[in-house]
């Protein structure tokens, strides 16, 4: 008896492996979610930078500087998790033709403005007060979780549309997701005109309202399988 249930579970082990397994037919597309936004935020990332021969004197002068510009910060900026020292450096520099050493100080601010009415007034008052690098400017949105939750669903439409419009020809239905690929990558518009800031503002004639910030765009991408019915 224990002999015929052994080969009666072989033969049907034997049996469910010869089976021919079938494909799930599936289509495979991409899909985009675009959401444009006028941002109400800007960082930036602003430098004071001091050379000179005596590496004392020079990381004086540099924290002078500096201390000048944070008192303005501060005055404008409540919030002191708004802005942070980055970078200090202070490094040895040998000239081959003077034979002589020099030193150049550098530290670096990120300031994060949430009042975009400020901008303008608040890099001139940081260039006025020993800032003379502004590295980088980036606009953001204080909603960018929301904005961002936006572009996914939009991108998931997108992408089941398009599978919709390549099997409506062939008289089948779009199933269930089978797969989903988040695609997106981070990118924060870098204004060409920041880097140019200083030099607008050493012009006594240069107009207050510099500020052009525009919208920027929160782009998410998937790549979807889908079954089709």
């Amino acid at each position: 008896m224990k002999k015929l249930i052994l080969a009666l579970t072989i033969f049907m082990v034997t049996l469910t492996y010869g089976q021919e397994v079938k494909p799930v037919p599936q289509i495979n597309v991409s899909g985009e979610g675009k959401v444009k936004v006028v941002p109400d935020q800007a960082v930036i990332s602003a430098t004071v930078e001091t050379k000179g021969t005596n590496a004392k004197d020079v990381k004086k002068q540099n924290d002078q500087q500096v201390e000048a510009v944070l008192k303005v910060i501060k005055k404008m900026i409540l919030n002191p998790a708004d802005y942070k020292t980055e970078r200090v450096s202070l490094n040895p520099q040998y000239d081959y033709e003077k034979k002589k050493h020099t030193y150049n100080a550098k530290q670096t601010i990120e300031i994060v403005v949430k009042d975009l009415a400020i901008y303008d007034e608040l890099m001139e008052a940081i260039v006025n007060n020993g800032i003379n690098r502004i590295d980088n400017v980036i606009f953001q949105s204080s909603k960018m979780e929301q904005y961002q939750s936006e572009a996914r669903k939009l991108a998931m439409k997108n992408a089941k549309h398009k599978a919709e419009d390549y099997v409506s020809v062939l008289g089948q239905k779009v199933g269930k997701a089978i797969t989903i690929t988040d695609n997106s990558q981070t990118y924060h518009p870098q204004p060409v005109y920041a880097r140019m800031k200083v030099m607008a503002m050493s012009d006594e004639a240069a107009p207050r309202e510099t500020l052009a910030a525009g919208e920027i765009e929160i782009i998410a991408n998937v790549n979807v399988n889908f079954s089709l019915e």
